[in-house]
């Protein structure tokens, strides 16, 4: 087993690392076609109630994460690992700043969404103290030429 990484550096993402964390989303297969990754990343950067994360190990992105809040309930989006560097306890440091990044801006509970059948992300986040809710979610797609799976 590889031991947890404690170099990693967790932050805001900065000018010019975009690219880098699409790239990442998609080694992740956290894009979807009909999901536009870099307005989803533009759309929630710097905001009062969003940022993107980035995990930095050895001057290279490895970690990304975005989270945001509506003022009641929080939300992390496109947290991912690169592939090469899971086992580590860096999904677990993502989280962890994920959950302080909204606790800092007065979020007592955030909510995920995983894809339905992705046993070992369920898995990951069961450990993490991570339950199914007393809420299901729906759906509508108000613009269908969005639509997709989710």
């Amino acid at each position: 087993m590889t031991m947890p990484s404690s170099d990693l550096t967790i932050r805001p993402i900065a000018p010019g690392e975009e690219a880098a964390v699409i790239a990442l989303w998609q080694a992740c297969g956290l894009t979807r076609p009909w999901n536009d990754a870099a307005a989803d990343l533009a759309f929630a950067r710097g905001k009062s109630n969003s940022e993107v994360l980035v995990g930095v190990l050895d001057a290279r992105i490895v970690a990304g994460a975005m989270v945001g809040h509506d003022g009641h309930r929080g939300t992390m989006y496109y947290l991912g690992v690169d592939p090469a560097h899971r086992g580590q306890g860096l999904g677990r440091q993502m989280v962890d700043a994920a959950e302080a990044w909204l606790k800092e801006h007065g979020v007592w509970k955030t909510n995920l969404l995983v894809r339905a059948g992705n046993a070992a992300v369920l898995g990951f986040y069961e450990r993490l103290g991570y339950v199914a809710g007393s809420s299901v979610q729906i759906e509508k797609w108000i613009d269908p030429s969005k639509r997709g799976d989710g």
